[in-house]
């Protein structure tokens, strides 16, 4: 199986095009991501812990359409420095970097935890099913 970084990188250049290549991409994830191996169940943890976040990242793990992201989220995940260094690697500015980002994730993820064991990481960390029934409540207000 391909892993996640270059899963990543072929989204990325999916959205971008240009003259970008998945090795380049890879690469600059790999720095983004804090090392080669992908860890998306700690980001999808961090991203739930976050009220604003949750719930869009809630569709990302299920089945159905998945909730857009901004480049302004992705800076607030990964903070601005690393986003910045990430366009550097790959020379582009920091707008299309976020957005490239916010446009590859919520696809990755969605990949990533399609019928596999990223979701029920998910909900343990959130206290299983009734954990993810509360998240949803508060989401939608009940």
């Amino acid at each position: 199986m391909m892993d996640l970084i270059q899963i990543g990188a072929q989204l990325f250049q999916s959205q971008l095009g240009g003259n970008l290549q998945t090795d380049d991409i890879a690469s600059a994830l790999s720095g983004l991501f804090g090392g080669d191996n992908l860890d998306l169940a700690s980001l999808v943890t961090k991203m739930q812990s976050n009220d604003g976040l949750a719930g869009m990242v809630a569709s990302w793990l299920g089945d159905g359409d998945n909730t857009m992201m901004s480049g302004s989220q992705v800076m607030d995940i990964f903070g601005q420095d690393k986003v910045s260094e990430f366009a550097s690697k790959l020379n582009i500015n920091e707008d299309t970097a976020s957005n490239g980002l916010a446009d590859m994730l919520p696809q990755l993820i969605d990949k990533a935890s399609s019928g596999g064991s990223l979701m029920e990481t998910a909900m343990s960390s959130l206290g299983g099913a009734d954990g993810l029934m509360r998240m949803a409540n508060k989401l939608f207000g009940k």
